[in-house]
């Protein structure tokens, strides 16, 4: 998002409690700083990137693994290149998603999996920590370039790595947060929807739901992407943006 307001904790009401022991790198502590077993809230924090007052919104929202870092230089550059900051929302753009189920095509289940099986010893340096990391996740990830992007979700608390995600959240209900609710209300604003070339996410047979809730969409594709665009093509990404909002 390019203009990040204030803090929200959230508690994860329904989720159950987090069992540390089931992931060999344990997901990071409450913001509380007390350890164990309880559900801890998510943290949702906000950054502000100055653009003209005038100007529509601009607003990312990311997905599981994504965080508010991995988007900063995206943010801050569209920031400058068009002047927007977050007041008022007139349109959308969705990249890589459709309105519908994606558990099928998608990739989260084994990325979590392997993201809980990692090892590592405390007391590591942390260029050591993530090549352990990255060597282990290399098992089933092979594109380098997705391992780099998981890997920003591995940080150090008091000498130990930690998944800065919640995997056992979000392994636990990975198929609702990959759902899609039924709705017969349509968004009638201009409408983005980029696409990765490389991407099985957004599929010829997602076409007519998509232009039956968004009627005003137009699709993009960027060649060679994957699902995360911004990290494998950000020059092409910023265009395609740009371009829409021109």
């Amino acid at each position: 998002m390019l203009r990040w307001t204030r803090a929200w904790s959230l508690p994860l009401r329904g989720l159950g409690p987090c069992c540390l022991s089931s992931s060999r790198v344990p997901v990071a502590p409450s913001s509380s700083g007390r350890s164990g077993v309880e559900p801890r809230s998510v943290l949702l924090s906000y950054k502000l990137l100055d653009g003209e007052a005038t100007r529509p919104a601009l607003v990312f929202l990311h997905g599981l693994f994504g965080s508010k870092t991995n988007f900063n230089s995206i943010a801050k550059a569209l920031a400058h290149q068009t002047g927007r900051r977050p007041e008022l929302v007139e349109r959308l753009i969705a990249v890589d998603i459709s309105p519908v189920e994606t558990t099928p095509s998608s990739s989260f289940p084994s990325y979590m999996a392997a993201m809980r099986a990692v090892d590592i010893p405390d007391e590591v340096p942390r260029s050591s920590a993530r090549k352990l990391a990255d060597e282990q996740l290399s098992t089933v990830i092979q594109d380098m370039a997705e391992r780099q992007f998981l890997l920003t979700n591995l940080v150090e608390v008091d000498g130990r790595f930690v998944w800065r995600v919640n995997l056992e959240a979000l392994a636990q209900h990975v198929d609702k947060i990959l759902a899609f609710p039924p709705r017969p209300e349509s968004y009638p604003g201009p409408t983005l929807f980029l696409l990765g070339g490389n991407s099985q996410y957004v599929r010829p047979s997602h076409h007519a739901e998509i232009r039956r809730l968004f009627p005003q969409a137009q699709m993009q594709t960027v060649p060679n992407a994957g699902h995360w665009i911004h990290a494998d093509c950000p020059q092409d990404f910023v265009a395609a943006i740009r371009g829409f909002l021109a």
